[in-house]
């Protein structure tokens, strides 16, 4: 059989894909998930006296909290598996990128298993993070120093 017949054969008995019940649940799921990190900054803002501004780095801790969490007691993967791409919101989904590691690799050991292999996926993620902040940083010290900007 060539591919052309092959992929005709696959076209024929493949089912159709629910786009747009897809598209639905992802923007479901997303929004949901977003929804709670509005709430968590809510919270602190209420009951910490934090600003909006301030209360954007718990939100963040609280959030990655909660997926890390998640993946742990195996919530997050059924939450991914109705929602898709909307489960992959960038916060929650850095910490269940990075317990998913880590449960993967338990049976390797702490040391080796687990906190080698924690990383693999979220590291570069966190280099980049780092490394961005750090240009930046660098950046705006030097247009602060040269007079071209104040802050």
């Amino acid at each position: 059989m060539n591919e052309e017949k092959y992929a005709k054969l696959e076209n024929e008995k493949s089912p159709a894909t629910p786009l747009m019940k897809n598209l639905f649940k992802a923007f479901l799921t997303g929004g949901l998930i977003c929804l709670v990190g509005q709430l968590v900054s809510l919270f602190y803002i209420m009951f910490f006296d934090f600003t909006e501004r301030t209360a954007s780095n718990p939100t963040v801790a609280t959030m990655i909290f909660f997926a890390m969490l998640l993946t742990g007691f195996g919530q997050y993967k059924k939450i991914g598996q109705f929602g898709g791409a909307g489960s992959a919101v960038p916060i929650t989904g850095f910490g269940n990128a990075v317990i998913s590691s880590a449960i993967e690799h338990k049976t390797e050991g702490y040391v080796l298993g687990v906190g080698g292999n924690m990383f693999k996926l979220a590291g570069s993620v966190i280099l980049f993070g780092v490394f961005s902040a750090f240009l930046v940083a660098l950046i705006k010290t030097i247009l602060v120093k040269l007079g071209v900007v104040s802050w």
